[in-house]
């Protein structure tokens, strides 16, 4: 059997998922920085594309986010052959998928900017940019799910690696394009999306060389049987659905959210907007702690070890809570020289100040509420903790942020205290559902009796 990263732990899970994270986040910045020395006309066209494509990820990620709990606890049962079986399976559905998204973006790309009330100006740039970036997005569907395979082995630090050649290979064609000596058709927008097509599918291709060589996978899709088939693309859409419908209605209430903090001003829009960004690199080692614990939890489940997947849900969520703590209060600390690197306006510099101390109770409650959403999704735990978040958030952060935000006139303040009270109490009811052990009744991938068997 190859090396699939059979001496897991929580730190060796997650630094390389941060790592890879905030390279993604970075790709998504490079085409703006690059642009805004090209044309300010350009950098608007390539945000409105990109807020379509990001829609269009989201979707991809229905398949993608059964697939890493499947395989992690296939692993953890010993069953490697089915674990390749889910990899095969959620390949070949993402790809299809993909396809058909691309062809649709390539028959509709201009109708969506023309629902969208598109400025004239920037409907050309922007369709140009979407229909190469959309028309190759299959290359997008088919890396994100390889990337997700390859982190359910425990080989994080792979994804990571490739994901830093990405962006280097990104960066390297967006400087040959825009001020290199490659002329018409290539240069601008165009080329510009074609550096990122080109990136991705380099990426595409290393991921799966690597998965080939570092694990135990196969590509052998015709010898999967329909029954085979049909089953692994259940559990998948059995966890996908729901994940992605979260991260649908949870993006939909901020959206609300933005708007309702459209009303107390610009001032109080771009302080949410300084705050958001400072506290960035917390929210992803938070999110990283919490992939980690998937797969983890995912491990311990699949080999029928609860009392040791109780435990360590409850050791995560301690630690990730003190961690997430710990580092916004560093942050709040240094809050006064970190908005100085962005705004000299002494009223916002006040409100950021004032938002990033609250950030430390909103940080430990957001903690506490991820790692327990993926350690109930690991379990198989999906619908109940799904509801309990999209309630909570309408509920409670939707509603108080008006109320004591807009009516009472308590301003970002109030919005963030509904921030608050909305994370602590998703955590304080995801807790009881740990607690309360339900998930160990679950069975994604039909276990047998293989209590005892190590899952790493």
């Amino acid at each position: 059997m190859k090396n699939t990263g059979s001496k897991l732990s929580m730190f060796a899970l997650t630094w390389p998922i941060f790592i890879e994270m905030l390279l993604g986040m970075l790709m998504g910045n490079v085409d703006t920085f690059m642009l805004s020395h090209y044309s300010d006309q350009a950098v608007a066209s390539v945000g409105v594309a990109n807020q379509i494509l990001f829609f269009i990820t989201l979707m991809f990620n229905v398949v993608s986010a059964g697939t890493s709990i499947i395989i992690a606890q296939n692993l953890g049962a010993g069953r490697e052959k089915s674990a390749t079986e889910v990899a095969s399976v959620a390949i070949v559905l993402n790809m299809l998928f993909g396809i058909l998204v691309s062809g649709l973006l390539l028959g509709g790309g201009k109708f969506v900017f023309r629902l969208m009330n598109i400025p004239e100006e920037l409907a050309p740039d922007a369709t140009t940019y979407l229909l190469i970036t959309g028309g190759f997005v299959f290359i997008e569907a088919v890396r994100l799910t390889l990337s997700t395979i390859i982190r359910s082995y425990g080989l994080t630090r792979l994804t990571m690696y490739v994901a830093l050649g990405i962006n280097v290979i990104h960066l390297g064609g967006n400087y040959a394009v825009l001020y290199g000596s490659f002329g018409y058709p290539f240069i601008g927008i165009t080329g510009v999306a074609m550096s990122t097509v080109f990136s991705r599918l380099i990426g595409l291709v290393l991921l799966l060389i690597l998965l080939r060589i570092k694990t135990d996978f196969t590509w052998k899709p015709r010898e999967l049987r329909g029954a085979t088939i049909r089953t692994h693309a259940s559990a998948l859409f059995k966890i996908g659905i729901p994940t992605a419908g979260e991260s649908f209605f949870s993006t939909l209430a901020q959206i609300c959210i933005t708007s309702f903090i459209a009303l107390l001003g610009t001032q109080a829009l771009s302080a949410k907007i300084y705050a958001q960004n400072i506290g960035m690199f917390n929210n992803l080692f938070t999110i990283s702690l919490a992939l980690a614990t998937e797969i983890l939890i995912g491990r311990y489940v699949g080999a029928e070890l609860f009392d040791d997947a109780y435990r360590r849900g409850k050791i995560y969520v301690r630690a990730a809570a003190m961690l997430s703590a710990g580092s916004a209060l560093l942050i709040a600390l240094s809050s006064s020289f970190l908005i100085s690197l962005f705004t000299d306006n002494e009223v916002i510099i006040s409100q950021v100040m004032q938002l990033l101390w609250l950030a430390v109770l909103l940080e430990s409650g957001r903690s506490g509420n991820l790692i327990l959403i993926n350690a109930l999704r690991a379990a198989g735990d999906v619908k109940v903790p799904v509801y309990i978040s999209v309630s909570s958030v309408w509920i409670v952060s939707v509603s108080l942020s008006y109320v004591l935000g807009v009516y009472f006139g308590f301003g970002m303040v109030g919005v963030y205290i509904a921030f608050i009270a909305d994370e602590w109490i998703k955590t304080f009811l995801l807790r009881r559902r740990w607690k309360s052990r339900r998930w160990e009744r679950i069975d994604l991938i039909g276990r047998d009796q293989v209590s005892g068997i190590s899952p790493f």
